[in-house]
């Protein structure tokens, strides 16, 4: 089971960013900082970024489905994607049946969904064939060619969402397991929410291109050092990986690394079991059907927003500054 999502970053304003990572075209030169879009592929058993591609957020083939059109490969015949409707495009679907692939996505807001017609599997939930659609502007003959010219998808609505999934055999996986399943998809954002939250990835520090994916790379290998520490725990406690907190289990290794590195030879694999121990400690409430508004509590400052590049306001201020200090001196 893999879970696919992205998420945006930011980095310095510098001229070598600028040019590999443009920003927003509403945004004036000089205003804003240039932003670099993520995606992952997640496993859903133990939290570890198994895949990952990093691109521009402006221009043709930079969106989250084009960077997981480059990832794709990296899969396995016989995995099952997870993820939202943004990926329910035919073209990127047909991809991964093709690769052996099956998913389970929520059905795009724009495609229509009518019940009443194919192969009925049930109350709400049918086979339908997709037709393949016009060949896009991005992509070649060829590829358009190898595309298959239909689609043999399953169409469910259950718990008030229309899931699309190539799982077709109702006696094998239901309804409610297809929901059961496509539940299972949040994790993901709460992963990427530690990875930029948690381990400081929101905000960039390297001022190139070439850098900025080291520092990604590296941000993501510390994520998976701390993943594969919470595995082992919890495989000595008889746990599964995602019931441990991530945040915890980070504390913990920073609280016990001058005691490990310090630590005699002969003591180590002692305090490394202590180490794991406490972090088998560390288990989330179960918290089924959690809830959360998509807001935030703490108010912004109430500081004007800058909307001329700095160095003229500040060559402004100076100037304001030297003519007070003249009228001053007179």
């Amino acid at each position: 089971m893999k879970l696919v999502d992205g998420a945006t970053v930011s980095m310095p304003d510098t001229a070598a960013n600028q040019a590999n990572f443009p920003q927003n075209r509403a945004q004036k030169p000089g205003l804003g900082f240039p932003p670099a879009r993520l995606v992952a592929i997640v496993s859903l058993s133990c939290g570890a970024a198994l895949e990952w591609a990093v691109g521009p957020c402006e221009g043709k083939q930079t969106g989250e489905t084009a960077l997981l059109w480059q990832l794709a490969k990296r899969l396995r015949p016989g995995d099952v994607v997870i993820a939202d409707r943004y990926y329910a495009g035919y073209f990127l679907i047909a991809m991964l049946v093709q690769l052996g692939i099956d998913v389970v996505i929520r059905q795009h807001q724009r495609r229509h969904t009518d019940f009443r017609h194919r192969q009925r599997l049930g109350s709400r939930d049918h086979v339908v064939i997709w037709p393949r659609l016009q060949q896009p502007e991005w992509m070649d003959k060829a590829t358009y060619d190898a595309m298959p010219e239909t689609l043999r998808m399953r169409e469910a609505r259950v718990g008030g969402w229309t899931l699309v999934t190539t799982l077709i055999d109702a006696p094998v996986v239901s309804k409610r397991e297809l929901f059961v399943l496509y539940r299972l998809r949040w994790p993901i954002e709460l992963d990427l929410r530690a990875i930029k939250t948690v381990m400081q990835m929101d905000v960039l520090r390297c001022k190139s291109a070439r850098m900025v994916e080291k520092e990604i790379a590296v941000h993501l290998l510390a994520y998976n050092l701390v993943r594969a520490v919470m595995a082992q725990a919890a495989c000595m406690s008889h746990l599964l990986p995602r019931q441990l907190s991530f945040k915890g289990a980070l504390q913990l290794l920073n609280a016990f690394e001058e005691n490990l590195r310090h630590c005699p030879r002969g003591r180590l694999a002692l305090r490394h079991a202590y180490l794991l121990a406490s972090i088998a400690q560390l288990k989330l409430p179960q918290r089924p059907g959690r809830v959360e508004p998509r807001a935030v509590k703490r108010r912004p400052k109430q500081h004007q927003l800058l909307t001329k590049p700095r160095q003229i306001l500040r060559a402004r201020l100076l100037e304001q500054q030297q003519q007070r200090m003249a009228a001053c001196l007179s």
